[in-house]
């Protein structure tokens, strides 16, 4: 814990970087293993520096691993930046099978269980949903007609404020002759109240309705990979049952979509409703129908109620979405605690968003469980990003400018960091989109690093809580399994309060330990999967839904 007080931090023993915890000034003087040396210049918090000087093509090491080559030579003490570095990772081959780690100590969570849905299929939910899903776009406007005459009749409406009195406030200035510099000044703040009406079917969560812009006129790949979607949610622990509009004509047919479901629960038994609108006729007829099934179906599924579960029926999944440099040594590595936990406890984690474990290949490789799933591993990490890069992108394109700007100025950077989330464990399954992920144990699922696409796909593999890590702050939810999010720092937990739950910032600021922080966030975890507490995106009905589109997506 001292390391983490102190201005700059090196993370691994083998790194010839530090970073800057905290705004360092030029000539600010670095003392590391007993040689002081000024740095020349400025080093934002989160940057990294230069620990002596390097000639240019000379490796950048963090976290142990390649994460990029000079450009040109620099200085000891220089700044790492985009002009200087440019992103290099190891190349990786079949290697020895590194299973052996160390399990943490989970006597605290021993015995310990949440309340939870138990379905007939032996999993068990953190929420109880009932889903309206369109096989194809052209039913969006139905989809969207029938959440106008459910949600707010049912109880299921989140109202937030309008803003609609700042606006005549704004209207009365105007008229008044207020400059536009006065039009600025108005203090407008107003906090956003999220009101939830009493529910007709109180052991219901929620009616979600997954409006999307896929089903026909794209590649029949991908509809075929949204059937498989689809299903994974129609199919997913915390689903009652769904109603399900088609059209009739589309790629992505509904007799597709039970296939899809009958693969991944064969004894499948919910309550499922599909209707096409080609064989119904008028749209009234439809609604109708369709009003009356979702109805009934949410009747059925309101006899269910939670029950205790034990720990080993959570399957976490882990993402990250507007990463900083301080991803990798505060909030990732504590959710790499949290997921060593939960396995030792029997339960299941995925690791997904591939572009995001880019120079870290050999490592997870080496910790698959056999040679065979290695194999498929190494394989879809080497067709997805040779087919991002004959589409003119590839792995080393993935940093955003968000990113880049808090630190993260390669993709093996940002890999090296964002790996973290999935702790030391084997790995025990690959998965390709968009199957399920749910074996007990670490599963790699293979995702484009997009934050909403991602998530999306974790759902639909198995996921009964998201936990999202991030650095500068991200609204992201989806409408099936509740999103906690997690600040890396305290600077931007207290500035977006409205959208994050938890702060990892207290591993940087030194006020608490990885493992602290992963206990912390358990605790937390157990009191969503009960229904005792409510994530932001959950309160805020942030319900992002985006299928993957199988071609480049990073």
């Amino acid at each position: 814990m001292d390391s983490v007080r102190l201005s700059y931090l090196q993370i691994h023993p083998e790194d010839n970087v530090l970073v800057a915890l905290r705004d360092l000034p030029v000539g600010f003087v670095v003392d590391f293993q007993g040689e002081q040396f000024p740095l020349l210049s400025a080093v934002a918090a989160k940057h990294k520096f230069t620990i002596t000087a390097l000639p240019q093509d000379a490796p950048i090491f963090m976290y142990g691993v390649l994460v990029g080559k000079m450009n040109v030579a620099v200085a000891q003490g220089e700044v790492i930046t985009t002009a200087n570095l440019r992103h290099a990772s190891d190349d990786f081959r079949m290697g020895t099978r590194k299973l052996a780690w160390t399990k943490p100590d989970v006597s605290r969570f021993e015995g310990r269980t949440f309340e939870g849905f138990h379905r007939s299929n032996g999993t068990v939910g953190t929420a109880n949903h009932w889903l309206v899903i369109p096989m194809v776009f052209c039913e969006n406007r139905n989809v969207l007609t029938l959440k106008a005459a459910l949600e707010e009749k049912l109880g299921y409406q989140v109202e937030s404020k309008d803003y609609s009195d700042e606006v005549d406030a704004l209207i009365s200035r105007y008229k008044s002759g207020a400059s536009v510099d006065e039009l600025l000044a108005v203090d407008l703040s107003s906090a956003k109240a999220n009101v939830r009406k009493n529910r007709l079917f109180a052991n219901v969560d929620g009616v979600k309705f997954l409006n999307h812009d896929m089903g026909c006129g794209g590649t029949r790949m991908d509809s075929d990979a949204l059937c498989g979607l689809l299903a994974g949610y129609v199919t997913h622990p915390n689903v009652a049952g769904a109603t399900i509009l088609s059209l009739g004509c589309q790629h992505a047919q509904a007799s597709i979509l039970r296939d899809e479901i009958k693969k991944r629960d064969p004894q499948f038994d919910k309550p499922l409703f599909v209707f096409e609108q080609q064989l119904e006729g008028t749209e009234q007829e439809l609604m109708q129908k369709a009003i009356k099934a979702t109805f009934a179906g949410l009747s059925i599924a309101n006899e269910q109620e939670r029950q205790p579960a034990s720990l080993d029926k959570l399957c976490i999944g882990l993402e990250c979405g507007g990463s900083d440099g301080f991803s990798g040594i505060s909030a990732n590595p504590a959710l790499g605690y949290l997921s060593d936990m939960l396995i030792t406890l029997g339960g299941s984690v995925i690791l997904a968003e591939f572009p995001e474990l880019c120079g870290v290949e050999q490592e997870l490789s080496d910790r698959c469980i056999d040679e065979a799933t290695a194999e498929k591993f190494m394989h879809l990490m080497k067709t997805y990003n040779a087919k991002a890069e004959a589409d003119g992108s590839g792995f080393y394109m993935n940093p955003s400018p968000g990113n880049i700007r808090d630190g993260l100025i390669t993709d093996a950077i940002k890999s090296a960091g964002a790996a973290k989330k999935g702790g030391t464990s084997p790995v025990t399954a690959v998965v390709d989109y968009p199957e399920l992920a749910n074996l007990p144990g670490l599963n790699l699922l293979c995702t484009p690093g997009n934050d909403v696409e991602s998530t999306t796909a974790e759902v639909a593999a198995g996921a009964n809580v998201v936990l999202f890590t991030t650095g500068l702050g991200t609204p992201t939810g989806n409408p099936v399994a509740p999103v906690i999010k997690l600040s890396t720092n305290t600077k931007t937990f207290e500035k977006m309060p409205d959208i994050i739950d938890l702060n990892c910032g207290t591993i940087i600021d030194g006020e608490e330990t990885i493992e602290d922080a992963a206990h912390r966030i358990l605790e937390y975890v157990i009191e969503v999967a009960s229904g005792v507490s409510q994530p932001k995106a959950v309160q805020l009905g942030q319900d992002d839904f985006i299928p993957w589109r199988r071609g480049v997506s990073l």
